[in-house]
């Protein structure tokens, strides 16, 4: 643990892209191989499922370093981070054992299922044995929240650079169902030679921030919706069928309606999609497809009220030739070649291509965009490769301007990590006749100015404690964009909003100019109030 942790202290003292590589490419070059491969599953998302709750965690931690609980919490109310307050707490290690990542992950992994007394007590031998950032990561690990900030792809060149093998082949055979404990080092980099199930890396886009005609010619662009469901790829490859979402979750039990593709797609076939709830003809809203995402099995009535469908965008593998490399035109151009030879009947169909003379015909077409559930348009170069992750220039993402409504600060909370001693998570409320109405938190969109400043604020005007929650006077006046909202019995005001986030903090606006409830029901049923 201790050289993971050394790793991990060379990566959280540095934002320069060129040392964190350095940094990793040397550590999977004489690392222990098991730990390299439990270290390529942490960061690329694979991490162990949680085996100890939060309560437990407090209260055996409170024990070991002789606090009361009232006082193990409040310092966690300052720190914001419970696996640093733990690390923080507790006496120094008894022991000068070191064990390696893959001993610790694994002795965690046996924990799962156990009585409380046998997790309780290895948890309390492993932190007597582990110090400084070891035990910190430890705990991260245990609590199921462990990042390191490193993005994927960062992460993927440096295994390159340590190894030698070129680096979109390592990004391919790192996606799938492997899974660390099972998996050798140099069977994880050299592959099998056998692709079976296994995604490719998706494409993603860049959100389209300068004008559309500073792209070009309309001409030289592939313009189609840009769907609000699951981004996913159907693999048919001889033996073997599945569908992955972009998180790399193998969903294909999920989605029972698409088994019948298996007998239809010609061996050898991936393709790039978005599934969505169906009507028959049009995608119904998301909420629909939400009442599916999280369900492992899916009963006829569920599938009945919210029947699954994929609009496919992309070719990525045709006859077992990977065609990535191939112009998006070319693509696009043999995927519809093999969905006219597939029964219209079944769940997939080709996402339609938004044809337009110019960009301000094209910019008229994106303004129904909710009028067919999308989010606004994609934007691809037809001349372009499939990329791996994301790169500027060939895809862009033109959404529409969110939903906005302006509403009132009524709950402050403080942050985690650099943000544990500012104000940063606030509740919001709208006006429903003299009453104020919870409707929906955020805690994104401020500069770190304007956090502080609103963090003295608070700190000023607080009504009531709740914990770490703070009621305040209902003065500050924030515009919330959102991008889709929908009825939900589980909120007082009956309604829950898709990805909110403040837009602004609106000093020149007053309590009494707020929206109301009555607008966002409006809203709601897709009419002006």
């Amino acid at each position: 643990m201790k050289r993971f942790a050394e790793l991990f202290a060379a990566l959280d003292t540095t934002t320069s892209t060129a040392a964190r590589t350095k940094a990793l490419a040397e550590y999977f070059r004489t690392a222990p191989e098991a730990d390299r491969v439990w270290t390529v599953a942490l960061l690329s998302g694979r991490r162990p499922k949680r085996v100890v709750n939060a309560t437990e965690l407090r209260n055996w931690a409170a024990e070991a370093a002789g606090l009361p609980l009232w006082l193990f919490e409040e310092s966690y109310n300052v720190a914001g981070d419970l696996a640093e307050t733990i690390a923080l707490l507790l006496p120094p290690a008894t022991t000068d054992a070191d064990p390696t990542l893959d001993q610790a992950l694994r002795q965690l992994i046996q924990l799962a299922g156990q009585p409380e007394p046998i997790r309780k007590q290895a948890t309390l031998a492993a932190w007597a044995q582990l110090q400084g950032d070891a035990r910190l990561l430890y705990t991260k690990l245990i609590t199921g929240g462990f990042r390191m900030g490193v993005a994927q792809g960062l992460m993927t060149r440096a295994l390159a650079q340590a190894t030698g093998v070129e680096e979109t082949t390592l990004a391919h055979r790192l996606m799938g169902d492997w899974k660390p404990e099972t998996t050798g080092f140099h069977a994880l980099i050299e592959g099998d030679g056998q692709q079976g199930a296994r995604p490719y890396p998706f494409a993603l886009a860049s959100p389209l921030e300068a004008e559309p005609e500073t792209l070009g010619p309309v001409t030289d662009w592939l313009a189609e919706w840009k769907w609000d469901g699951i981004r996913g790829q159907i693999i048919a490859r001889p033996g073997a069928f599945a569908v992955w979402s972009r998180g790399e979750d193998l969903i294909t039990d999920r989605f029972p309606e698409f088994a019948a593709l298996a007998d239809f797609l010609p061996p050898g076939t991936v393709i790039d999609g978005e599934i969505l709830a169906w009507d028959g003809v049009a995608p119904l809203p998301f909420a629909a497809l939400q009442t599916r995402i999280t369900r492992k099995t899916v009963s006829k009535a569920q599938m009945a009220k919210a029947p699954a469908h994929i609009l496919a965008y992309d070719l990525l593998e045709d006859a077992g030739e990977d065609i990535r490399q191939q112009p998006l035109a070319h693509r696009r151009a043999r995927l519809a070649t093999i969905l006219a030879q597939i029964p219209p009947s079944l769940p997939l169909s080709l996402s339609p291509q938004i044809t337009a003379q110019d960009w301000p015909e094209l910019t008229a077409e994106r303004a129904k965009a909710r009028d067919k559930q999308a989010e606004g348009l994609m934007l691809k170069r037809l001349s372009s490769p499939y990329h791996q992750g994301r790169k500027r220039g060939d895809w862009w993402k033109w959404k529409l301007d969110p939903y906005a409504v302006d509403a009132v600060m009524l709950y402050a909370q403080a942050g985690h990590g650099r943000r544990a001693n500012l104000y940063t998570d606030y509740t919001f409320a709208v006006r429903d006749g003299n009453d104020l109405v919870p409707f929906t938190k955020a805690y994104s969109g401020l500069t770190d100015a304007e956090f502080n400043q609103i963090t003295a604020w608070v700190n000023r005007n607080t009504l009531e404690r709740f914990g770490p929650v703070r009621r305040v006077k209902p003065e500050l006046v924030f515009e919330i964009g959102f991008e889709g909202i929908q009825a939900s019995p589980r909120h007082k005001s009956g309604l829950a909003l898709r990805f909110p986030r403040m837009l602004r903090w609106r000093q020149d606006k007053a309590l009494d100019q707020i929206d109301t409830l009555e607008s966002l029901r409006a809203l709601l049923a897709g009419t002006k109030p």
